[in-house]
C-alpha cells in the first residue's frame, strides 16, 4: 500500500525536475531589448543561425544593404552560429553583448550601432574573439585622457619613422595636433570611437585605405605584430587550418573552364600546400576564371606563388620600395612549383570594389603583363603594404611603409584601383568570363 504513493511521487518529481530545468534554461538565456539596436541585432542572430542564405539577404537589404551574405556564410559554417551569454550593455541605438561559437568554446564580444530609422540601419558593428583565458571583466572599451594622449603621441610616432610619404606624415600630424589642441578629442570615452575617429582624420590627409588605428577591448600581445613569437604564428595556423586558408571554391566549370575563389594571399609557409592542390587540381583545364571579388590581399610571396602556374618562363612581377631604409625588393614568378602550368591558357580575374590590396596587385601585374583579362569592378585602391605597430595594451596602428612600382608602368593603384578591362556589375562578373572562356576556346 505504501508502494504506489512513492511511484506516483517519483514520477511527479521527474516531472517537476523536467520543468524546472526548462524554467531554469528559458531564465538562463539574456533577455535582448526592445529597441533599435536590440531588434537589429536580433534579427541578425536569427538570420545567421539559421545557416539558410536566404534569411542572411533578406537582413543585409534590410538591415545592412553594404555588407555581403556570401562572406557571412563562410562565416556561419565555420562557427555553427552562436548562443548569446550576455547583453553587456544597452541604449536604444547601441548595443554590446558576448557570444560563444556553437562549434567551439570560443567567444566573441560584439558591439553594434544602428541610426534613429525604421527599419534601423547598421551604422558600425564590430565581434572580437577572445583569446583564450581572458575574463569578460578584463574586456575594457573604456578610455581616459591619459590613454587619449599616449595613443595619439605614438601613433603620429610611428608615422613620422614608418609612413611612406614622410611629407604627408607630417601633415597628419599636424593635422590632429590641432584637432587635440581644440579638444576634439576630449569628450571620447570609448576606445573603439577613438580608434574609427583617429583612422578617419589620418585617412582625410593620407587617403590611404591601409592606414588604420586599431582598438582592442582584451590586452593585446606585448610582442610586436611584425614579428609574431612562436604562440601567435601557431595561433596563426591554427586560424588558416580553420579557413582552408582562404580558398572557397575550386571547381571545373562547362566547357572544362578551371574556377578557382579565394578570399585572402596567406602566408606560404603556412598555406603553400593549400594552394598547390587548388592548382593542381586545375592542371588540366582549357581556362581559368580566378575570383578574387572578396579577396583582401596579403602576402606577396603567395602572390607570387599563384602566378608562377600561369608563366612558363621567369616573370618580374612587381618591386616593392620601402621608405625607411630605402630599398627595393623585386618580386618574380618562382623557378618552380609543382605540377603543371597554365601558361598559354586564358586566364580571367573577377574582381569588385571589395578587391583590396595584394589582391589588386595580382590582378595590376597580370593587366600590365597582358596575361589576363579583368572582369567586374574597379578595385579598391590600396597599393601600400601595411605592417602593425602596437601602441600601448589595446591600440595599434597599421602604418604603409612601402609602395608598389610595377616594372612595366613605373607605378602603381593606390588611390584609383584597378580598372577592369570588361566592366560589369560584381554579380554578373562570373557568367561575363565564362561567357567569354566559351568564346575564346570555340574559335580556336
Amino acid at each position: 500500500m505504501f508502494c504506489r504513493p512513492r511511484l506516483h511521487q517519483s514520477r511527479f518529481c521527474r516531472a517537476c525536475l523536467v520543468l524546472v530545468l526548462a524554467l531554469t534554461t528559458a531564465l538562463a538565456q539574456p533577455t535582448i531589448p526592445d529597441t533599435p539596436a536590440g531588434r537589429t541585432f536580433k534579427a541578425w542572430l536569427e538570420a545567421f543561425n539559421s545557416g539558410d542564405r536566404a534569411q542572411l539577404d533578406a537582413y543585409y537589404r534590410k538591415y545592412d544593404p553594404g555588407k555581403s551574405a556570401e562572406n557571412e556564410m563562410r562565416f556561419r559554417d565555420m562557427t555553427g552560429g552562436f548562443e548569446l551569454l550576455q547583453i553587456v550593455k544597452s541604449e536604444r541605438l547601441h548595443l554590446e553583448f558576448l557570444v560563444k561559437e556553437k562549434l567551439s568554446e570560443t567567444q566573441a564580444i560584439g558591439k553594434l550601432d544602428v541610426s534613429d530609422a525604421d527599419p534601423a540601419q547598421v551604422t558600425s558593428s564590430t565581434l572580437r574573439a577572445i583569446p583564450p583565458g581572458t575574463a569578460t571583466s578584463d574586456l575594457e572599451f573604456k578610455i581616459d585622457a591619459a590613454t587619449r594622449t599616449r595613443v595619439i603621441d605614438g601613433a603620429i610616432a610611428n608615422l613620422n619613422e614608418s609612413y611612406v610619404f614622410p611629407e604627408t606624415a607630417k601633415k597628419m600630424e599636424d593635422a590632429v595636433r590641432a584637432r587635440q589642441k581644440k579638444g576634439e578629442y576630449d569628450s571620447v570615452t570609448d576606445g573603439d570611437a577613438f580608434a574609427k575617429m583617429l583612422t578617419q582624420n589620418f585617412q582625410e590627409v593620407s587617403h590611404d585605405k591601409h592606414l588604420r588605428v586599431e582598438f582592442s577591448p582584451s590586452r593585446l600581445p606585448a610582442e610586436d605584430p611584425s614579428s609574431p613569437g612562436p604562440e601567435a604564428v601557431a595561433q596563426y595556423r591554427k586560424q588558416m587550418e580553420r579557413i582552408n586558408c582562404g580558398f572557397d571554391k575550386v571547381e571545373i566549370l562547362s566547357g572544362n573552364v578551371g574556377y578557382l575563389k579565394f578570399d585572402m594571399f596567406a602566408d606560404p609557409e603556412v598555406c603553400g600546400p593549400t594552394a598547390v592542390a587548388a592548382m593542381n587540381f586545375l592542371a588540366n583545364v582549357d581556362a581559368i576564371i580566378i575570383d578574387l571579388r572578396e579577396n583582401g590581399g596579403g602576402d606577396p610571396k603567395m602572390i607570387a606563388l599563384i602566378s608562377t602556374y600561369l608563366f612558363s618562363k621567369p616573370t618580374h612581377l612587381n618591386d616593392l620600395w620601402q621608405r625607411k631604409d630605402d630599398t627595393t625588393e623585386q618580386y618574380w614568378t618562382l623557378p618552380y612549383v609543382p605540377g603543371k602550368r597554365l601558361d598559354g591558357k586564358p586566364a580571367y580575374v573577377l574582381t569588385s570594389k571589395e578587391t583590396f590590396s595584394g589582391a589588386e596587385e595580382f590582378s595590376y601585374n597580370l593587366k600590365n603583363l597582358n596575361r589576363a583579362t579583368i572582369i567586374g569592378e574597379t578595385t579598391g585602391g590600396g597599393a601600400h603594404p601595411v605592417s602593425g605597430h602596437r601602441l600601448d595594451d589595446h591600440f595599434m596602428i597599421g602604418v604603409p611603409f612601402a609602395r608598389a612600382i610595377n616594372p612595366i608602368s613605373k607605378t602603381n593603384w593606390e588611390g584609383t584601383g584597378v580598372e577592369p578591362d570588361v566592366k560589369v556589375p560584381a554579380a554578373d562578373a562570373l557568367t561575363t568570363a565564362q561567357k567569354l572562356a566559351t568564346e575564346k576556346l570555340g574559335s580556336k
